[in-house]
């Protein structure tokens, strides 16, 4: 029998990190289907915003109560998943509490630690639960969010939720089989707070108990595979992805436009036609900003899966408070689906052949765009670093000089620059008369 689970729970276990692995791949392919940027220049200081930032969450503690639960949940995930890899080695070689005769009273410690760990994340999922379902914070109930999205933080919530109680009622039960001295169950000192409700299951039968913490053990375990592989399809991938956005974020002071050197050289070369390379040399034409995903460089493709639809980008927009239809998670989320939408194609035809959509249009409206006031007030709210006003400006650009799709007053403008290299419509020639006025009036 003990030979039937091992086998079962090494196949179990293959099966997911192969299904996380594979959806893993196809997330980095997408990733790279956006432009090339260069992000790996001074790395001392990349390694200190992503500790930071991604480790030490510095940004979230904005609004103390939140980042506190968050940093509960966080911590609960990263140190008690530890004690999964003593629950991987007992599932394939057959053992119960692997490490606890090698560590002896710490042993014990440790497992006090994670349970209070563990009592707190389930503390916090219960506040965010009710934050989101019951209070019903408005960052966190926006039109955004309607359907998957809501249902997908919920789903997390209850899942963390479940497998806490599941490895807190696991402990309990194991520490009344100590007591009994039922084969199998290393004896270990007591744990911090499962000793406190072990008369719970005092009166059950050692049968009972063993049933009640094997039951425990497996759903614990077979949850925690399902919880990896659901990963990659939620916004809650941010929990791995955040060390690498934080990592690459752009350095440059924010609000800086990068020029494209495609448009500079048009404009020298008009000027200077000597120095324009021969027809069949010059370099294939980029698209002037964005339309599609694709159009985006890598980093703004990362941004997009490592975005944790919190909704403080937009919580801090001026645009979105003043009612206009700009939501800065908006523009990431449909980003991501986006992009997510041309990887499935090339899953489907080997490459990704035009389907008649593009970002800008189908996903994301003129309207959203214009509303923007490039203020960085997203930029600067986002606790993992997320830069949509990148995104913004990209579609932009694409809006003005691929389809001259720009507000009249910005045409008029655009023109006077063009025709008399300043905003007014002045020539140059008359542009200093209004000083003579001046001067006769005086």
């Amino acid at each position: 029998m003990q030979v039937i689970q091992q086998i079962f729970f090494i196949i179990c276990a293959g099966l997911a990190v192969y299904f996380f692995g594979k959806k893993v791949a196809e997330i980095r392919r997408n990733i790279k289907l956006g432009r090339d940027e260069d992000l790996t220049d001074n790395p001392g200081e990349r390694w200190k915003n992503m500790t930071l930032l991604a480790l030490g969450q510095k940004k979230m503690f904005k609004k103390p109560l939140p980042a506190i639960l968050h940093l509960f949940v966080y911590a609960g995930f990263i140190i008690i998943n530890l004690e999964i890899l003593e629950i991987f080695l007992d599932g394939i070689l057959g053992h119960h509490r692997l490490f606890a005769p090698f560590l002896g009273g710490f042993y014990s410690f440790l497992i006090g630690f994670f349970e209070i760990l563990a009592a707190a994340v389930l503390i916090s999922c219960v506040i965010f639960l009710v934050r989101r379902n019951i209070i019903k914070v408005k960052r966190l109930n926006q039109h955004e969010l309607d359907g998957w999205p809501r249902n997908d933080a919920n789903l997390i919530l209850m899942t963390e939720v479940v497998l806490m109680s599941l490895f807190l009622t696991m402990n309990t039960a194991d520490l009344v089989l100590q007591s009994r001295g039922t084969e199998h169950y290393t004896l270990t000192a007591p744990f911090w707070i499962t000793s406190n409700f072990t008369g719970i299951f005092q009166n059950l039968s050692t049968g009972s108990l063993i049933a009640i913490e094997r039951t425990g053990w497996w759903l614990h375990i077979i949850g925690v595979l399902l919880f990896l592989n659901y990963l990659p399809y939620s916004k809650h991938l941010h929990i791995v992805l955040a060390f690498p956005n934080s990592y690459y974020m752009r350095l440059k002071p924010k609000g800086e436009m990068k020029n494209m050197k495609e448009i500079q050289n048009e404009v020298l070369y008009m000027m200077q036609p000597e120095l324009a390379p021969p027809a069949a040399e010059a370099p294939q034409q980029q698209r002037f900003g964005a339309k599609d995903a694709t159009d985006l460089s890598w980093k703004n493709i990362l941004d997009a899966y490592s975005c944790t639809e919190c909704g403080r980008c937009t919580a801090s927009c001026p645009a979105n408070i003043t009612g206009k239809k700009l939501s800065p998670r908006k523009i990431m989320m449909d980003t991501r689906d986006r992009i997510e939408e041309i990887g499935k194609k090339i899953n489907a035809n080997g490459s990704f052949q035009e389907d008649g959509k593009s970002l800008v249009h189908d996903y994301i409206t003129v309207e959203e765009l214009r509303a923007c006031t490039s203020c960085q007030a997203c930029v600067e709210a986002c606790p993992v670093t997320i830069d949509p006003l990148n995104i913004i400006l990209q579609l932009r650009r694409y809006l003005v000089m691929e389809e001259s799709n720009s507000p009249q007053e910005w045409n008029l403008m655009f023109g006077n620059i063009e025709n008399n290299m300043a905003p007014w419509k002045f020539s140059p020639d008359e542009r200093d008369k209004w000083a003579e006025e001046l001067a006769a009036q005086s």
